[in-house]
């Protein structure tokens, strides 16, 4: 934990270690949930997919069913000679602790966890500062002055994501922010019904803006909103295309450029060990856009949030970290 309070702080990917040059063999593990959850999975296969497209390597790949997998797939990819190994999520860093030493010449990488290893890189999401962006959006649009947030596993990660999400919604004036989790396990990730009905609960208390950020459990979030003719807003990848009309924005998690850049340093021989942190200074968060949502997002909204972006990368606007303290200095109902 002492290593993730300091990492947030650093812009620059850290790592002396440089391997050298031969074409990548490129693997990726997808977490539970599945490679098409419409999000944080589906990130790393669109990053995969790129790279295939712009070199014709093609990679292999796994889909986790369970825990007891995680050391076996990274073992067995890492024994057949691909390299790198990517895998996403936070829940396989003991995996990547035991598995990276056994094979010093194979490039790792594990996104959303720092795993501190010679031939690991670890790469991490300032979460926050996109957080921030939407729920000042969310803010704005709002009619009611109460937004929510409906989360996945209850984590430092997600907790993150909320904490965010508040900042940037009370930053507008006095707004009410109404949070739950949906789970302490990885079921949570995979729960649309249960995200519907948490969904539900909000809007009966006067919710009319949501944020999901619970992985394929989003989807019954993102429905209940719809359903009830409210704003709901995305999460990872770019999901306006879901509800339309009905979604107010996504906060774009660029996982699928760190896939992509892992698998293209191996090929270029650029492969660099370390922490890599990526946030809205190196566009690794941020706002969806598109000719889904425009018409709801209006000019005033647009200055706000733009104005609101410059500032955080100058450092004028600091949007507290969740995981440096685990506190949140905004209330959350």
């Amino acid at each position: 934990m002492k290593l993730l309070k300091t990492l947030i702080a650093t812009t620059a990917l850290v790592g002396a270690a440089t391997f050298a040059s031969a074409q990548a063999n490129p693997a990726v593990i997808f977490d539970l949930g599945g490679k098409f959850d419409k999000s944080f999975n589906e990130m790393s296969y669109t990053g995969a997919e790129r790279f295939t497209a712009d070199t014709g390597i093609t990679y292999r790949e796994f889909e986790l069913q369970s825990d007891a997998q995680r050391e076996q797939a990274l073992r067995r990819f890492a024994q057949a000679g691909n390299n790198p190994v990517v895998v996403a999520g936070f829940s396989n860093a003991t995996a990547m602790a035991t598995v990276a030493p056994d094979f010093p010449d194979t490039s790792f990488v594990i996104i959303d966890m720092v795993v501190d290893a010679p031939n690991v890189r670890s790469v991490v999401f300032a979460e926050h500062e996109g957080s921030y962006l939407v729920g000042l959006l969310a803010a704005m649009a709002s009619e009611t002055g109460t937004v929510s947030f409906v989360g996945g596993m209850d984590i430092p990660l997600i907790q993150n994501f909320q904490c965010g999400y508040a900042q940037g919604a009370k930053s507008v004036g006095d707004i009410t922010v109404i949070g739950a989790m949906t789970g302490t396990d990885g079921s949570a990730w995979n729960n649309p019904v249960k995200g519907g009905e948490i969904t539900v609960s909000q809007i009966e208390n006067g919710s009319d803006v949501v944020f999901a950020a619970a992985g394929g459990t989003g989807r019954g979030v993102l429905q209940a909103a719809a359903d009830a003719d409210i704003m709901g807003i995305g999460v990872d990848a770019n999901q306006n295309y879901m509800h339309p009309g009905n979604m107010l924005t996504s906060m774009m998690k660029r996982v699928d450029n760190a896939v992509y850049d892992a698998f293209n340093d191996v090929n270029n021989g650029e492969f660099t060990a370390g922490i890599q942190v990526m946030g809205l200074a190196e566009d690794g968060v941020g706002w969806a856009l598109d000719e889904n949502n425009e018409s709801l997002i209006t000019d005033e909204m647009r200055a706000a949030v733009d104005e609101a972006r410059a500032a955080i990368i100058a450092g004028d606007i600091v949007v507290h970290d969740y995981r440096t303290d685990n506190t949140c200095p905004v209330e959350i109902n």
